[in-house]
Formats: C-alpha cells, structure tokens, sequence
C-alpha cells in the first residue's frame, strides 16, 4: 500500500519479509515486526528472536504490531515461547478496508469465508463492522441497511450495537452512501465457481492477481532486438500493477475478453497516428507542442504493449480445446442441463488426473445448480476423487459439505431451476461486444449476487419475495436515524449511491458487473463494492482445502 520511497522518507533502512532463521543484518536499533495473529508466525518470530546475538552491539529492540489487532492467544504462545519479554512495544494497527481502487475496497483477509462457515469464527464479521464504522465516521451514516445472510444479519447487528455504545459516533456528515447491502457469500455459491470471462477475470484465473500485482511469464515482455535471437531471456516473471490508474487498463478491465481484440486494435491506429503526427510539425510551436505529449504517449504506448503481450498470453490458454469442453459443461450446469447424472467431461478429467482444484470446481457447480447432488452420484463423485488423489481428500470433501458448496439433495427438492428463470440468471442472445445486461461477463450467465443487487435498486426485494426465501439466511432492512437537515432532498436525474458489501469474499467478474450497472445510462444507482477478500474459484476452494501433511517416516 505505501511506496517504498515514504517508508524511506519516514527513516526505514529496509524492509525484509518474515522468514524463519537469523535476521538480516542491518545496522539498526528497531526492528519492527507487522503481522497477522497467526501462530503458525509466531514460532517464525519466535525463531527470529531466539537467534538474535544478544552479545552484539548496540543491541537491537525489537517491536511487534498485529494486524488489525492484538491477539491473546498469539501473546500467550510468545510468553510460552520465552520471547514476549523481548518486545519492547505490542501494539496493533487497525487496517480494515484497504482501497485497491476508485470504487474498490478490500480487508484481504484470505480465511474470512472458512472462519465464519466453517469455523463459526465471527472474528472477520466484527473487523467488517468496525471496517463500516470507519467509513461512516468519514463519509456520514448510511440511512438504509439491506441484507441477506446470517453473516449479513450480524454485521448489522454489531453495527447498531457499535453506534448504540458510542453516542459520540453520531456524526454531522451529509451521507454520502444512500443505501449500505450487505451480501454473504454463501447466498451466492455459484458465482465463484464459474470461469470468469472479463479480462480482469481472466487474468486472475490464468494468473492470479495478488494485491493488484500479477506476475506474468517473462518471454513476452524480452525487448525485441534486431538479429540477436533469443539468447538472453528474463528469467525472471515480469510484475505489473493493474488498476484504473492507468487509461487502457480502466477500459478494457470490465470488458469480455472477446470485445478485447478490437479495442486494443484501435488503440494501436490512434497511437501510431499520433506519433506520425512528428512529420507534420514544422513550426517551433508545434514541435514543442509535440515534444510536452510525448511522456504521455510513450506511457500509452508501453501500456498497450503490455497489454497486447497479456491478451495474447490468455489468448492461447481460451483458444485450447481443454478450456472450451470446460467452459461448455460449466454452461450446461448453468443453465440446468443434465446436472443431476454423473458428469463424463468431470469423469475424463478424473481419469487423467487434471489438477484437483479444477475437478473439485466442476464437482461443486453441478452440486450448487441442482441443489445438491443425488446421494448415488455424490458418493460415486467422492469415491472417484479419494481413489485418484488420495484419501487424505477426505477432510477437504467434509469441508465443501459443510460450506453447502458440495452437498447431498436434501428434500428431493431442486429450487435452482426456479430461482434462474425468476431473477434471469441465464440469458441465451448475450451481446459480448456492446453488453445490454450483466450476464455477459459470464457469456451467458448473470451473477446472482449483482442480480440481487440490482433488483434491490428496482423495482426492489419485495418482487423476489419467494425466491430470497428459497436462498439461505434471512433478509432483512434496517434504517439508521439521519440527524435532523441531513435528510437528502433528491435533485432530478441524481444517482444514489449504494455500497455493496461481499461477506466472504467477491470476484472480479462480479465488480466488472456492479460497474457496469453504475454506467447504465437508465440506472441511476452508482456502485462501490467493498469485500473481505478478492477471490476467484481457484483461490476460494484453495482456502478450504485441508493441508495434510505426509507422514515423516
């Protein structure tokens, strides 16, 4: 979040990232150590301490600073340790929402999902209630509070509860945000599943984009030379930062990927066009004129080129024949298909041991959009799995029951098909190039969450009635008392604000879908999205994966 350089400017001689062992020499007096409260850290702290020459000089103080706040246990285990002694300052600091853009906030905190489904740990639901706190202290209070979940249902709980014991929190801020929705997770299981189709999504699908970094094979970025062949290659993987900073990246990340060519296309013309313009300029006006355009040319320029390099790259991953029979058999669940018999693309893929996250991804879709699964074909879909890629699989298996991802049909009882014709979850003529609704950054299917969302807008939940009480958790509405003349008087053609909140996490697919409903011309609502953690399938039912570890001998 902060640039290297303000560290530096507020006297910080480095910055290492924790790792078991000495630390780094440095000749400095504090070392400060920021992390989570987690244990498994604190025996790498624990480390760090206990190999620290204490007969050197001057002797080093060492500070630690939890993240996004202090832990007992961690404390304990650290007395345990013999090292809590050591540390001269135990403070935290708490970082809830962090912006990664515009209209983008985050807590990255990977566990959230797990902790609250599995767990039942509502540790991540207070940091998002305190998180809400934060921004209604900055940008007034929020007068209506929509949402669905049980998650949802105690965040509001703990909202009121917070502004009911701290009167002072009663502030004279004209609100910014009309409407606050709060969204679990687990309303929407489908969602995350699914290939995303935007080019941000995919991205993150192909790559993973970690804290609005990604890192991306070297070959395609090497400077092309003339007659040098390709003897010095990078090695090393290539590291961008993508957010709406930058022009191109701000128009193409929402798109689907196959209304990227074009763009990236015109985009060259009007470049090389305004570089040629160099042979026109004759007068000194226009050349100096030329001349103060040039950084902002050269910027588009490298933009476009890397971004050429990256369509590419994911250009030969959509084009495979392994990504289209995935992508259709994620269509046929999603659009109710045979999803309630044995699957033979899945039992292919079983066969040839293709990676387990993409089995377990396929798997869970089929079980989400048919309610669950037949006991015959759970047990056949488990044995399959355990007998391909060991029985340790087995917790892994209990814990995408326990979250509802992977679960028998309870009640002889598909509600899915109903629930998509209701809020029109799949849309068969989807316009990829000039989109007229959400659906298409599926291809095809529009995320339940955002239909939600829009619904919510207009013509509101009590149309969907029937289908809200088919999803799990309650819904439920609160208003939040407005001091008197901060009412807001509507001008005509004003948009509302609504702040989406994803309990659980949220994908890109599905912010590329929220902006575009804050860029409809009809809208009339602008949104912000704030989550726990930006996830995509991968990265989810990797947070709920069992970590076994083999046995030593």
């Amino acid at each position: 979040i902060a640039q290297y350089s303000l560290l530096k400017e507020h006297e910080v001689e480095k910055m290492f990232t924790l790792k078991p062992g000495r630390l780094p020499p440095a000749d400095v007096k504090n070392i400060i150590f920021f992390v989570r409260p987690k244990l498994e850290l604190m025996d790498i702290i624990t480390d760090n301490v206990l190999r620290e020459d204490r007969g050197r000089s001057p002797q080093r103080d060492f500070h630690i600073l939890f993240v996004p706040r202090r832990s007992l246990l961690c404390e304990q285990w650290l007395k345990e340790q013999g090292v809590l002694g050591s540390f001269i300052h135990r403070e935290q600091y708490s970082l809830d929402l962090i912006p990664f853009d515009g209209d983008l906030l985050s807590m990255e905190s990977e566990s959230a999902f797990k902790e609250c489904y599995l767990e039942s740990d509502q540790t991540s639901l207070y940091h998002a209630a305190k998180g809400l706190m934060t921004l209604q202290a900055l940008y007034g209070t929020i007068p209506q509070i929509f949402g669905k979940g049980d998650c949802a249902r105690h965040v509001a709980n703990m909202m009121i509860r917070m502004k009911r014991e701290f009167p002072g929190s009663q502030n004279s801020i004209f609100p910014v945000f009309d409407t606050l929705l709060l969204l679990d997770r687990n309303v929407d299981l489908l969602t995350p599943l699914a290939t995303q189709l935007t080019y941000e999504g995919l991205i993150d699908e192909i790559y993973g984009i970690q804290n609005t970094y990604v890192k991306l094979p070297p070959e395609k970025f090497a400077p092309k030379k003339q007659g040098e062949g390709g003897k010095d290659l990078p090695t090393e993987p290539k590291k961008l930062q993508l957010n709406s900073a930058e022009e191109l990246y701000a128009e193409i990340r929402d798109k689907n990927f196959n209304a990227v060519g074009s763009v990236l296309s015109k985009k060259a013309k009007i470049i090389s066009a305004a570089f040629e313009e160099r042979h026109h300029a004759k007068t000194v006006g226009e050349i100096k004129q030329f001349v103060s355009q040039l950084p902002h040319m050269q910027a588009a320029r490298s933009s476009l080129a890397n971004h050429t390099s990256i369509a590419e790259l994911i250009k030969d991953i959509t084009t495979s024949e392994d990504f289209f029979d995935n992508l259709t058999v994620e269509q046929e669940f999603m659009s109710g298909i045979d999803t309630d018999k044995v699957n033979n693309y899945i039992e292919d893929c079983i066969a040839q041991k293709h990676p387990l996250i993409k089995i377990l991804r396929l798997v869970c879709l089929q079980s989400v959009c048919n309610s669950g699964l037949k006991q015959k074909v759970l047990d056949h879909y488990k044995r399959e799995i355990l007998q391909t890629y060991g029985y340790e699989h087995i917790l892994t298996l209990n814990n995408l029951e326990k979250a509802g991802l992977l679960k028998p049909q309870t009640g002889g009882r598909n509600n899915y098909p109903t629930i998509r014709k209701t809020l029109r979850l799949w849309m068969d003529d989807v316009n990829e190039q000039n989109p007229n609704d959400i659906s298409y950054v599926y291809s095809g299917y529009a995320p339940l969450s955002v239909r939600l969302a829009q619904l919510l807008a207009r013509p509101g939940w009590r149309s969907i009635e029937e289908v809200l009480k088919m999803l799990p958790g309650p819904h439920f509405e609160e208003r939040q008392q407005l001091p008197t003349g901060l009412q807001k008087k509507r001008q005509h053609g004003e948009n509302r604000v609504t702040l989406v909140f994803f309990l659980g996490g949220v994908t890109y697919a599905e912010i590329a879908a929220l902006r575009f409903l804050s860029q409809m011309e009809d809208g009339g609502t602008e949104y912000i999205i704030a989550t726990t953690k930006l996830i995509n399938g991968t990265t989810w039912i990797k947070s709920l994966m069992e970590k076994l570890e083999p046995a030593p001998f």
